[in-house]
């Protein structure tokens, strides 16, 4: 669980490389696309661009890349051909990359075309979630203080964090110890030392947080088919505060935890 600095190091060139794949992203013209060709398209500059591995594919038998997550659709929605990404929709993309034996993953919900605004405030305010959350992080904190702190934003804006998923230790593995909750009570659960590193990857809903799986066994959409949208990051504890891994250009670290 805790990382020495070389595997931390190892681990900041996966989080920058995969920072990469969402910037290119950022470039491409997602509406008109395909689920699936967008998971086409990012495998390829995984391996050939990147010279990495996309660690989701075929972990847990899953066949693909990444997670595409348009609207109502909370996590793991599987790419699909007959998908195609609308303009007005907002659309989760759930990346995973391992290089050099360490894997990173991050996510982004990306806003297509002319997008209501509605839609547009549980983005900005889910984004704001998971920058409340990596605040906490520090020698020190608990898991609860993490929880909290995205917990009370999402409230304070009306909308309901779902439960059913949360953030993880990651590492050599995908998943590793500890659960990070996106709720909970300030100063309880696990303290943070340094070496720690985990994702933290709120979903926000408009309406209710309760969620079902669809028949597929993978995707999950919310029971009253309102809006949910996520943001996610791999993060480490320092001596100081906390190390964003997968920073991407389009964002700036709030000053107070630079």
């Amino acid at each position: 669980m805790i990382k020495t600095p070389q595997e931390i190091g190892l681990m900041r060139t996966a989080g920058r490389l995969l920072a990469q794949v969402f910037e290119m992203l950022d470039r491409t013209p997602l509406a008109g696309m395909s689920t699936l060709e967008i998971d086409a398209l990012v495998e390829r500059f995984i391996i050939e661009d990147l010279a990495a591995r996309p660690a989701s594919k075929g972990q847990y038998g899953y066949g693909f890349v990444l997670n595409c997550s348009p609207n109502e659709v909370v996590c793991h929605g599987v790419p699909d051909a007959r998908t195609i990404v609308r303009d007005g929709d907002i659309l989760n993309l759930d990346i995973t990359l391992e290089k050099n034996g360490f894997i990173a993953d991050s996510s982004k919900t990306y806003m297509v075309g002319a997008v209501s605004p509605q839609a547009r405030r549980l983005v900005k305010v889910t984004q704001e979630a998971l920058w409340k959350g990596i605040a906490q992080v520090r020698p020190g904190a608990t898991l609860g203080d993490i929880g909290a702190a995205i917990e009370r934003h999402a409230m304070r804006h009306g909308y309901a964090v779902v439960r059913d998923y949360c953030g993880h230790g990651i590492g050599r593995e995908m998943h590793e110890e500890p659960s990070i909750l996106h709720f909970g009570r300030p100063g309880t659960g696990m303290t943070l030392r340094e070496g720690m590193t985990f994702t933290i990857e709120p979903m926000l809903n408009q309406g209710t947080r309760r969620v079902t799986t669809l028949d597929d066994g993978w995707t999950v959409v919310t029971n009253d088919r309102k809006l949910s949208a996520q943001f996610e990051h791999t993060v480490a504890v320092t001596a100081k505060g906390v190390e964003v891994l997968t920073l991407r250009s389009d964002e700036k670290m709030p000053a107070h935890l630079q």
